[in-house]
């Protein structure tokens, strides 16, 4: 349990010894230090329920308070506001705490099973920015949510059918006519025949314009899409080989970004659920017909503005991007059976999925009481606060956007890192801290731009001042030659800001938990770092002849590091030994 928790648990007793009695307690950080490190703001609500004034009741609990040695400059301001600061004692006995490991500052609770779906990759398609953040937020939050005490699950639920096959195999099919894939007797037999992700990003591109400009071409894309979906031989084959050679790809990049999944499944693999599916929503006379397609009515009393019905079969029997995410959620279901499901996409998809999130609850493809979270996410623009473009007005891809962020990082190396491949290897470190950094900075709705030369910056509020700040802790405490140091004294008004700021992790943690936004524990990071820098501008530390504040600082310094490694590592970000 943190220090903070348990705090709040002996505050509620306090309340109740006075003749009060409550189950929590509004305890917030002063914002006037002056009165004291926290305040209490419960007395005045209390006054309605017991008729009695705020400051009487304040004034019981502070007698309470002044004979705990663990408060000090208790005192009561305006209509009933308690204020208080922690005792050095009690802060000692805290960092002591964190110094044998920064994880007793985290209140793990009793874990849910949540399904995590992000990422969003397409098969044959370039990853672009508009995939950055899907897989930076939702990583993120599900290291955060382990780390808290949930057991977590997570998808990339590739984009592996759909009109996008058709298109390419429609245009290897025109430059490759004679390719067996095609033959009317082909049997499935192997074909020597390769394609390179190069390729495929070049091919998709070209066969989407062409369907722009082209009817019968569209035409030509929409009846190999039906075949393929169909079962045609030649196509899947082909489809089979382009898979592998995009998920290798992607796979990559995602290993760039520091992103993993646990499961690497993709839109096909609900094709043995959605027979069911179907057949679930018909006996449930969920579906009924409406020009010809199949569908069903989602709309409710309390709907404002009015809910189209969800299509679930096409006109022409075949299924939709609908029908393979209900049989994909039933599917889950099925398997893990989860307490939650969270859906991190942009918010253009808000509507579908509240389209989809109700038919799943109303046909009882999930459990009654199994939460579905739509976790939206803003856009990521450029310096011009348009979406990030390519020089020639094209939408950037991912692998263009790292490596600009990585050159930008390679200019700022200190030139002491020598070795070509340290200098590699911690630039992309930086690029990825400076991306992700930047990424998180932002409430998870809002748009922000994002500027290379900003972010890659040491100074202000950037992911390389976090890294820079932290391996210069890293250094401070492997020059100190001391490998057992504790906190013995409180020394400067410095040493406190650390302490308090430290106080204050696990309501940052709950927080970013309970709005599935990393914008808290991004703040925070700056704030801690920039807290120690402070306190590491106006002392030497390795120099201070009293062993029991040197002690004390060292301490001081391996939870700051040790703290902002942890919370690094939830968002994504490797600290390098040196930069």
């Amino acid at each position: 349990m943190s220090y903070i928790k348990k705090l709040k648990q002996d505050l509620i007793d306090m309340f109740k010894r006075a003749g009060y009695e409550v189950s929590d307690i509004d305890l917030t950080t002063s914002n006037r230090p002056e009165l004291g490190d926290f305040q209490i703001n419960d007395a005045m609500r209390l006054a309605k329920i017991y008729g009695e004034s705020p400051v009487s009741i304040a004034g019981k609990v502070k007698e309470l308070l002044d004979k705990d040695d663990n408060f000090t400059n208790v005192n009561i301001a305006g209509p009933g506001f308690i204020n208080l600061s922690i005792s050095d004692k009690a802060l000692i006995e805290f960092l002591n705490i964190l110094n044998e490991d920064v994880k007793n500052n985290i209140d793990v609770r009793e874990g849910k099973k949540l399904f995590l779906d992000y990422g969003g990759a397409n098969i044959a398609k370039t990853l672009h920015v508009g995939h950055l953040r899907s897989a930076n937020i939702g990583g993120a939050l599900k290291r955060l949510a382990k780390t808290l005490g949930d057991e977590v699950i997570s998808d990339v639920h590739f984009g592996d059918i759909g009109r996008q096959s058709g298109m390419v195999i429609s245009e290897i099919k025109r430059r490759y006519p004679d390719l067996k894939y095609f033959a009317e007797d082909y049997n499935g037999e192997d074909v020597d025949f390769e394609i390179t992700a190069d390729e495929l990003g070049e091919i998709y591109p070209k066969a989407s314009l062409a369907c722009k400009e082209d009817e019968d071409r569209l035409e030509e894309v929409r009846k190999i899409t039906m075949d393929l979906e169909n079962g045609h031989v030649g196509y899947a084959k082909l489809w089979e080989k382009i898979k592998k050679v995009s998920i290798e790809d992607i796979k990559s990049i995602y290993l760039k970004l520091n992103t993993d999944f646990d499961l690497w499944e993709g839109e096909t693999d609900c094709y043995p659920y959605i027979p069911e599916v179907v057949k679930k929503l018909k006996d449930g006379n969920y579906l009924y017909e409406s020009e010809g397609a199949l569908v069903m009515d989602i709309a409710l009393e309390s709907d404002n503005s009015p809910m189209p019905p969800l299509v679930v079969i096409k006109s022409n029997g075949a299924t939709l991007y609908a029908t393979r995410e209900l049989a994909t959620i039933y599917s889950r279901m099925q398997r893990f059976n989860p307490d939650e499901f969270w859906y991190v996409t942009d918010f253009r998809q808000g509507l579908y999925f509240e389209q989809v999130f109700r038919a799943s609850k109303k046909s009882g493809l999930v459990n009654e009481n199994t939460e579905l979270k739509h976790l939206e996410f803003g856009t990521m623009n450029g310096p011009d606060g348009k979406p990030f473009k390519t020089r020639d007005g094209g939408v950037m891809d991912l692998k263009s956007l790292i490596a600009l962020v990585v050159d930008e990082a390679t200019s700022r190396l200190n030139p002491n890192i020598t070795d070509p491949t340290e200098r590699k290897k911690t630039a992309e470190q930086i690029a990825l801290a400076a991306l992700k950094y930047a990424d998180f900075l932002p409430f998870r709705t809002t748009d922000y731009i994002f500027d290379p030369g900003k972010f890659v910056d040491l100074e202000g509020k950037t992911g390389p001042y976090l890294l820079y700040s932290t391996i210069r802790i890293k250094s401070l405490l492997n020059k100190s030659n001391t490998f057992k140091y504790n906190v013995k004294r409180i020394v400067k008004e410095s040493d406190r800001d650390i302490a308090i700021t430290l106080l204050s992790l696990p309501n940052v943690l709950d927080k970013a938990y309970e709005v599935k936004s990393l914008n808290d524990i991004a703040e925070y990071l700056y704030k801690l770092t920039s807290a120690y820098n402070k306190f590491y501008a106006e002392n030497r530390i390795l120099s201070e002849g009293d062993e029991e504040i040197r002690s004390s600082w060292l301490a001081l310094s391996n939870i700051v590091k040790s703290t902002n490694e942890m919370l690094l590592t939830i968002l994504g970000i490797e600290v390098p030994d040196k930069m």
